[in-house]
């Protein structure tokens, strides 16, 4: 199978100033809490689902869970913290408030060497972003999500610092759905091409990518060198029934595509066919929350070191299995060193 080309040379670190990847998502303080007595139930939550809910319900929410484990979050700020958790250069852009919910979320990525760029919310702009995630029994994740500050993220909240010295720049779908954050995801893109840093694109959810289709398909065809998304994702993007129309699909744009299958791995899509990585084997899954989103540190970063596609799904998928063992999207082990156990770095 010939390669997709990547920037730098196989398993050659950037160097000195640069990053592997930096981020730009909703920037969101992830309160996890383990809900043996089906509290989602009587939050009015559909199980395995997302709700949006307003800042006048945090406090009602957030006195109804358990004991938590409360840990900077959103999507692409998960895959961040996992380079950083393999040895990895990152930066991330977002915005918080200044209250101690956005405190508890610069400390926590500042705290593993992420370098950040955060805006500061203005008065109106709402407090920090916050998801209440309940793990039930079965693994599954039910969440409340109030954005808050996370989706006020504007053009004039935008810098160039961090994107210019990056490899790969990872956008989070999310973003899309407020016209301001369009328009930064815009200049976001435009900053990247400039810099020649590979822009990488999270589909994040399928009825995000239902809302946005038409603006999706727009940065995919123009400007996205990396897709990332899961099965329904990518087949909601292109409209269709079925894996092998998205793959036919993906093949006549040429881009870099990787889809995420659970238990049943990925599927790499290159210029030069599909070909399926294996799931990670793990004894018990704990909790499903952040898969996705390790699954994308470990693809990127093998990326971002010049690994060919299907060994940088390899390393998503270790990552992946790591954080279904337990509870919460952080690793609990040393990823940096299973992956060099595993020869994946």
């Amino acid at each position: 199978m010939t390669n997709s080309p990547t920037p730098v040379s196989l398993r050659v670190k950037p160097g000195p100033n640069r990053l592997a990847v930096t981020g730009i998502g909703n920037a969101m303080l992830d309160i996890i809490t383990q809900d043996y007595d089906e509290v989602y139930k009587q939050l009015g939550l559909v199980k395995a689902a997302m709700a949006l809910i307003q800042e006048h319900q945090l406090e009602s929410f957030y006195n109804a869970m358990g004991p938590t484990i409360e840990m900077s979050g959103g999507s692409v700020a998960n895959s961040i913290a996992g380079v950083a958790a393999l040895g990895g250069t990152c930066g991330y852009i977002g915005k918080v408030a200044d209250d101690d919910f956005g405190h508890r979320f610069t400390h926590d990525l500042r705290s593993m060497g992420v370098e950040l760029d955060l805006a500061i919310a203005s008065d109106g702009e709402g407090a920090t972003g916050r998801c209440h995630v309940f793990i039930t029994d079965d693994a599954q994740r039910t969440m409340a999500t109030y954005l808050g500050a996370s989706n006020q993220l504007r053009v004039s909240d935008i810098n160039e610092e961090l994107i210019a010295r990056s490899e790969i720049t990872y956008v989070e779908g999310y973003l899309f759905d407020l016209p301001p954050a369009k328009e930064a995801i815009r200049k976001v893109v435009n900053f990247a091409h400039e810099h020649d840093s590979m822009v990488a694109l999270s589909l994040s959810d399928m009825f995000c990518v239902e809302r946005h289709r038409r603006d999706f398909l727009d940065l995919v065809t123009q400007d996205v060198d990396v897709l990332l998304a899961n099965e329904t994702e990518i087949r909601a993007l292109f409209n269709v029934s079925s894996l092998d129309a998205a793959f036919g699909a993906l093949d006549e744009l040429g881009i870099l595509a990787v889809v995420t299958r659970g238990p049943r791995g990925a599927d790499v899509a290159t210029v030069s066919g599909v070909v399926s990585v294996p799931a990670h084997e793990v004894e018990h899954v704990v909790d499903q929350n952040g898969a996705g989103d390790m699954f994308a540190s470990g693809f990127l970063y093998g990326l971002a070191l010049g690994a060919d596609p299907v060994e940088a799904a390899a390393l998503g998928s270790l990552c992946a299995g790591e954080i279904i063992t337990h509870l919460g999207a952080r690793p609990e082990s040393d990823l940096e060193e299973m992956a060099i156990e595993a020869g994946l770095l």
